[in-house]
């Protein structure tokens, strides 16, 4: 994802963690993501990108009451051919009334803010970034399939979100920007939608994003008033922040309702990050986070 602008720094999310509040287990998220991250780096083209689709499909056949899946061959700037998945696991798929839920499985294929500069043509491990929103979707679906929801809900596992060149818009959000041109059918219009992106950090701290807060306020503020009720105000802060180009993006432009749930402030300190390096590591995320937000994914929805 793009990062266009940025506010003010926000209070520190990392005390007073309580939970579970629903049927959600942050456990069992986090078991998820280490999973995923032994099949090694989820780069388009490679064996562990290949392995991992394959898996995260099956995982979702075992869950959900529908599974589709969009494949295809996506043509780089480079004149490159990538095998492509995105994976729509559907819970009541009769259900008129749907809430869509998005989350990229794919990793980046280099660490350009590396601090090592011998690093930077290192693919990125993709604990939180593309492995936390894995680990959030199977566990919510262990969830859905006990108990039906309240809605239709689609969990769209969308691939190529990282791959190429965010300042020119090259081979980026590449799952969401063909599940938008080819939508389940001609008159798909959910309730609402969420990207779920890097929601696993230790130091949760949810801001608003501006895009979303601009175009869909209505669906921010339902996510938000339902994180307040739960008593998880402190982790989703309400005011906005970053200005953030994701995968909601291209969903925003087909005139879907989608905003992106977003931990942009990711590292040790406001001066070093873990996104894009070689330390987006498992140990950089929590089941404590993860509960949280799998709280709120499943209680909208419930």
């Amino acid at each position: 994802m793009a990062v266009a602008a940025c506010g003010e720094r926000g209070p520190s999310a990392s005390a007073g963690r309580t939970g579970p509040r629903t049927a959600f287990s942050g456990d069992a998220a986090l078991g998820y993501v280490r999973e995923v991250m032994a099949f090694g780096p989820r780069v388009p083209g490679t064996e562990g990108h290949r392995r991992a689709g394959e898996w995260i499909a099956a995982q979702m056949q075992q869950r959900a009451d529908a599974v589709v899946l969009q494949e295809w061959t996506h043509r780089t700037a480079a004149g490159d051919s990538l095998p492509m998945r995105n994976v729509l696991a559907r819970f009541r798929p009769a259900a008129t009334e749907r809430v869509l839920y998005v989350t990229h499985w794919d990793t980046r294929p280099i660490s350009e803010s590396a601090l090592d500069p011998a690093q930077r043509n290192t693919p990125v491990p993709g604990a939180n970034d593309g492995g936390s929103g894995v680990g959030l979707f199977l566990a919510l679906g262990d969830v859905l399939k006990r108990t039906p929801p309240a809605v239709g809900v689609d969990l769209l596992f969308v691939d190529g979100e990282d791959y190429g060149n965010f300042a020119d818009h090259e081979d980026v959000f590449i799952g969401s920007t063909y599940f938008a041109d080819h939508l389940p059918a001609p008159d798909y219009r959910p309730l609402y939608g969420v990207v779920w992106d890097m929601i696993g950090d230790r130091n949760l701290q949810l801001y608003y994003e501006v895009n979303s807060f601009e175009q869909a306020p209505e669906v921010v503020a339902r996510v938000w008033r339902t994180a307040e009720e739960l008593g998880y105000g402190q982790y989703f802060i309400q005011q906005p922040k970053h200005t953030i180009e994701d995968d909601h993006i291209p969903l925003l432009r087909k005139g879907l309702r989608v905003i992106d749930v977003i931990d942009f402030d990711y590292g040790p300190d406001s001066t070093r990050t873990y996104h894009h390096t070689p330390d987006d590591t498992i140990d950089k995320i929590s089941a404590a986070s993860l509960q949280v937000v799998g709280d709120v994914a499943t209680k909208l929805v419930m």
